[in-house]
């Protein structure tokens, strides 16, 4: 399950992949338009800038812009930054592996089989859908127009 930290922050990213190119976005107005508690955003868009999703400006007409292309940034590249392993098991995870305590024949577990299987298909899901793929979702929908995901 992803954590509210995961969904705040990849709801800030969706808000300033819809704001007109190059505006900065104050944190105040993503908070309020997408429901986030604005102190608890704050510290979610200072890691966002430490991993080089967005940049802020200061002074007058300053806030939050993003770093990089909507279409570079993925989910799985958001979920690995808030919330670390994308698998539901430590032995399952690519990037943070760790032996399960109470396994007593890892190579031959079938938990772990199912596990590294589901892995597997949902980064392909994940690394696949852009910020702009689902941003198109979200302005499709207020149009009416509901598109097909982009195929894994």
């Amino acid at each position: 399950m992803l954590s509210q930290k995961t969904r705040y922050a990849l709801r800030a990213l969706l808000h300033l992949a819809e704001a007109e190119a190059g505006r900065s976005v104050q944190a105040q107005e993503i908070a309020s338009d997408q429901r986030v508690p604005r102190k608890y955003l704050e510290l979610i868009l200072l890691d966002l800038k430490r991993a080089g999703f967005v940049t802020s400006r200061r002074g007058p007409g300053g806030g939050y812009v993003l770093a990089k292309s909507a279409r570079d940034i993925s989910f799985a590249d958001v979920i690995r930054v808030t919330d670390g392993a994308i698998a539901l098991v430590p032995c399952a995870s690519e990037k943070f592996y760790a032996r399960c305590d109470d396994c007593h024949d890892e190579v031959r577990c079938a938990i772990r089989r199912v596990m590294v299987q589901v892995r597997e298909d949902t980064l392909r899901t994940l690394a696949h859908t852009s910020l702009a793929d689902a941003a198109a979702f979200e302005i499709a929908d207020a149009l009416g127009d509901t598109p097909e995901p982009a195929a894994a």
